[in-house]
């Protein structure tokens, strides 16, 4: 399934697209793939983060997630794995959240060959500004992973247009300017932030940072898909099942029908 498809079946739905996220390795990697099998029914995308020592834009509960798979062993080889594990379980666009200095640190044209052999559709590069390493992205693309690039509130329009020029899946609008973490509503801007990036660019704008129940969801739900990351994570941090939650969020991912 591609990506275009995977927003399409969730728009013919009257929904937006639900995007889970979840740590490789985290809570454990048994732990990360039980996690995986229990929220892939109600995923049209999954967001896998790779762990990583600094994440900046990461609030405290994905932080804590990444230091526990590190701590337990979890690294980029290990993650390649999980990505065929998960591959062989669904047809559904399996996205990889990653920072740039592992990328580096690999080898950009190893590290894209590996995960896009591994199944991977594409990467989620939040500490990338795409016009700062143009011949990067275009090495990603080339090898056949879409790219993905977040903006912001603060956004002016001439940025908009820009990074939306190196997007090849979809377009991560971020509801605050600051880290990752659920909240108990979203800023009001959030419309117009995901309205403003819908007429730069003809892909599909997915929403995240935030989103944490059903109304969080419905608030979100302006954008073509949501993602949701820090609630899944806190439940498995607590040892709660996913699926009220992902239940929950499903709900109020769904538009009122027009009369």
């Amino acid at each position: 399934m591609t990506t275009k498809e995977a927003f399409a079946r969730a728009q013919a739905e009257g929904r937006a697209a639900l995007i889970p996220y979840l740590t490789a390795g985290f809570p454990s990697r048994e732990g990360f793939l039980e996690a995986v099998k229990e929220v892939l029914p109600y995923a049209d995308l999954l967001e896998i983060g790779l762990p990583y020592s600094d994440p900046l834009g990461d609030g405290p509960v994905i932080q804590r997630a990444s230091e526990a798979a590190l701590r337990k062993g979890m690294s980029v080889q290990g993650v390649l794995e999980l990505v065929k594990e998960v591959r062989g379980l669904t047809e559904k666009p399996i996205f990889l959240m990653t920072y740039l200095n592992p990328v580096l640190a690999w080898g950009p044209e190893r590290f894209f060959s590996l995960f896009r052999q591994a199944g991977a559709t594409g990467l989620i590069l939040p500490d990338l500004p795409p016009d700062e390493d143009p011949a990067l992205v275009r090495l990603a693309q080339e090898i056949g992973l879409e790219t993905v690039f977040l903006l912001a509130p603060t956004s002016t329009e001439a940025r908009i247009r820009t990074v939306t020029q190196y997007a090849t899946g979809f377009v991560y609008a971020v509801s605050v300017t600051g880290v990752t973490g659920a909240r108990e509503r979203l800023p009001e801007e959030v419309r117009d932030l995901v309205a403003r990036i819908k007429a730069a660019t003809d892909l599909p704008v997915a929403l995240g940072f935030g989103v944490s129940g059903r109304k969080t969801a419905a608030q979100a739900a302006v954008a073509d898909g949501v993602v949701v990351g820090s609630a899944l994570i806190q439940a498995l941090e607590a040892g709660r099942p996913l699926r009220p939650l992902l239940e929950e969020i499903r709900e109020g991912l769904r538009r009122p029908v027009p009369s």
